[in-house]
Parts: structure tokens; sequence; C-alpha cells
């Protein structure tokens, strides 16, 4: 009879342990379905958000910063700053191989509007660079508003990370649009998909840093400032 009582007992807790591990095995999907269901919510939120955005019809501001990362973004700000919608332009995150004659012609610009108003970055090795150049660069000439140059998809995290590190300062977005998401599906396209999910979970990244207040390198090559350059 105690071998039966024993028997019994061990059967329940296996019972009990198998039960509970059901359990765990339920709510773990459940949650992580719930997480898979969120993070494609906010993806497809995001995309939305980024294939929305258009330039202003009259853009207008202190300076221009643009945030390297192809030749378009750059022609684009100079443009910008031959129709006097800043009053002073900076490239940020240039090659330190590249020098400004090389983008001047490049950009098909005259000597003499790189030499008295385009100023070339060459410190900012990632986004997060960008902001602190643009930081030193914004403190050196006390603007209050700026106009900011970076494709479409880049420009949340972008705008997340200038106003990180300029806390006051009015940043307008310029997005650089390459294709028009609005009305073209995008969806069909792995090389759009791949570029916006990239930068979906950076964005994503940077948020929770931000909200979690951790530390983050400078992003710089160095403390020099940004220095002009004809």
């Amino acid at each position: 009879m105690e071998d039966d009582g024993s028997t019994r007992q061990k059967r329940t807790f296996v019972r009990r342990h198998i039960s509970f591990r059901r359990r765990v095995v339920r709510v773990t999907f459940y949650v992580l379905l719930l997480l898979a269901g969120a993070m494609v919510a906010g993806f497809l939120y995001f995309a939305d958000q980024v294939a929305s955005l258009q330039p202003p019809a009259n853009p207008k501001a202190d300076a221009i910063v643009v945030l390297t990362g192809g030749f378009q973004r750059i022609d684009q700000a100079v443009e910008l700053l031959k129709t006097g919608a800043g009053d002073r332009l900076l490239i940020s995150g240039v090659h330190p191989s590249t020098t400004g004659g090389q983008i001047r012609r490049n950009t098909q610009s005259s000597a003499d509007l790189f030499k008295c108003c385009v100023d070339i970055g060459h410190d900012a090795i990632d986004t997060i660079g960008n902001a602190n150049e643009t930081a030193n660069w914004i403190r050196d000439n006390r603007y209050q508003s700026i106009l900011v140059v970076t494709n479409n998809y880049h420009m949340p995290r972008s705008l997340l990370e200038l106003r990180r590190a300029n806390p006051g300062i009015a940043f307008i977005p310029y997005p650089v649009v390459n294709s028009d998401l609005k009305s073209t599906n995008w969806l069909t396209n792995p090389m759009v998909i791949k570029t916006i999910l990239l930068e979906y979970a950076k964005f994503s990244a940077a948020s929770v840093r931000d909200a979690l207040g951790a530390h983050t390198s400078s992003g710089l090559r160095g403390l020099e400032k940004p220095h002009a350059n004809p």
C-alpha cells in the first residue's frame, strides 16, 4: 500500500510538472506572438510615416545640414543653399579622403560658394556622430533653426539623434525621396523592404536606448570641429 501511495504521489507530481511546463510554453508562445505582432505593426507604421514624408514647399532656416550617404543628398543640400533656404551648409560625415574640391566639382558649384558658405565635417562616422558634429557647428555659429537633408527612410532616426544632441534647436526635415513609396507597391521590392526594415531596427534601438538613458559613444573620429574647406 505504501508503494502504491508513493507511486500515486510521483504520478501526481509528474502530471503537475508537465502541466506547469505546458502553461509556461503556452504563455511564452502568446507573449512572443504578441511581440511579433507589435513589431510588425510598428514596422508598417514606420514605413507609412517614411512614405508620407515630403519636403516643405518653401523651406527656410538659419542654416542647412546634410548627412552624407550619397551625392543625391549633397546635390539637394547645395541647391537649397543656392536658393537661399539657409545661409550656410554643413556637409556632415564626409570621408577623410574626400576633399571639398571634389564635392564642389561633383555638385557643379562655384568655388566662391564653397569658400564662403560650405563647411565640410570629416569627424562623424555614423548618425550619432552626425548629430554631435552638427551640435558643435550649431554652437559655434549660434544657429536656432536647421534644415535637415537626408533620405526619407533615414529622417526619423536622424531627427531623434539631432534633437537629443541639440535640445532647443528647431530642426526642419527636408527628406530626399529616392522612390515614391506612397504610389508604388514597395512590399514587392526586396531591396526596399530590407532598407526600411534595417532602418526601423536601428530607429527602434535608438528609441529604447534613449528611453533607458543608456550611454553611447560620440560617433566621432576625433574632437576636432568641422572646418571650412574651399
